[in-house]
């Protein structure tokens, strides 16, 4: 047992160098062992190459028949972009199999390591279970949920505040901070704002890191407002989410210059729904940024698993500043408490992790 934690602990760490580029596919790393010893390993590197299983099989340093593969989640049965682990594992002789869980996607549920064990592969699941669905939290909650994993991020001040009467959050929280924030970006499959974000800020909503890749843009403009020369429509790797109201015109402009624009045939934007479109288009991770209107309209619907709240020692009053909007809970005992509680410092600046129970 102690020798399947040891190596199952080195199929969490390959698997996280995955991270933000592996999207709808999860996070995988695999390493291959004969007597003690590590004689290939390789990781899922982006969605459309070799899985992890294959790297691992193609790294090894001799012939793999009769050893034991550790993988952090079940391998594949199915053809989508790559064709499926099960046939290279068998093919290889491998003996044994142990993995941290089985795959949530219900076309490979278990489907693996029945294969396996009908090919007389030996097979053993559910070590370090927990730490590997972390890992992958948003493919668990994209196949269990059916639907995108939510985190929201903020910066307020002591008293709350996410902006002055007049607009200004520039700047709420510390160089820093704001650099943690930019690069929680790159773990995210797409980033939503709302359109107030883009018109009083026209921010960039990239990674702004060498090498990395950006994340999708979603913006919420129901009226479509957003001008065409805005920071975030420097790419088309962007999707406007607006109503019937909007202006047919502009609409045709934005879809000319090859922006996915998504239309609902209704005055306000319900977020269950969105969601579900954004599931059709395999989004599998969001992190929805801002501003208050918007971070309030997913919070009223209960669709946040994770939050990111910064905070800087500064008070800002007036009843006419920005904070979170929305409806809001009626009572303290309705209000959403948060789970998993851990906490960053930057410097006088805070940051509380959490995550919502549903």
């Amino acid at each position: 047992m102690n020798e399947d934690i040891k190596f199952l602990k080195e199929t969490l760490k390959l698997a996280k160098k995955g991270l933000g580029r592996t999207s709808p596919n999860p996070m995988v790393g695999a390493v291959i062992v004969r007597n003690g010893r590590i004689i290939g390993q390789g990781f899922h590197r982006q969605a459309g190459l070799a899985h992890a299983e294959i790297e691992a099989l193609n790294s090894a340093t001799e012939n793999p028949q009769g050893a034991t593969l550790y993988i952090n989640l079940e391998p594949c049965t199915i053809f989508g972009r790559t064709p499926p682990c099960t046939e290279a594992i068998i093919k290889s002789g491998i003996k044994k199999i142990v993995c941290c869980t089985l795959d949530p996607n219900p076309k490979v549920h278990g489907q693996g390591l029945i294969k396996l064990k009908e090919a007389g592969i030996e097979t053993a699941v559910g070590i370090l279970e927990d730490e590997a669905r972390v890992l992958n939290e948003a493919f668990f909650t994209f196949h269990e949920k059916r639907r995108p994993f939510i985190a929201i991020k903020f910066a307020t001040s002591l008293d709350g505040k996410m902006a002055t009467r007049s607009g200004d959050s520039k700047w709420i929280t510390n160089r820093k901070a704001r650099e943690y924030a930019r690069n929680l970006r790159g773990q995210y499959q797409a980033i939503l704002v709302g359109i107030h974000t883009i018109l009083a800020d026209n921010p960039n909503l990239g990674v702004r890191t060498k090498g990395q890749k950006d994340p999708f843009r979603i913006i919420i403009d129901p009226r479509l407002q957003i001008s065409l020369d805005a920071d975030v429509l420097r790419d088309t790797n962007v999707l406007i989410v607006t109503t019937s109201q909007a202006d047919n015109f502009k609409k045709e402009l934005l879809k000319n210059k090859v922006f996915t624009v998504l239309v609902f045939d209704s005055k306000q934007i319900n977020i269950g729904e969105l969601l579900s479109k954004l599931r059709e288009k395999e989004i599998i991770s969001i992190l929805v940024e801002g501003g208050g209107e918007t971070l309030g309209n997913f919070i009223d619907s209960r669709l946040v698993d994770k939050v990111y709240a910064f905070h800087a020692p500064i008070i800002i009053g007036g009843k006419n500043a920005f904070s979170i909007g929305g409806n809001g809970a009626n009572t303290i005992k309705k209000a959403i408490k948060l789970k998993k509680i851990s906490f960053q410092k930057f410097d006088d600046n805070s940051l509380t992790i959490g995550y919502i129970h549903h």
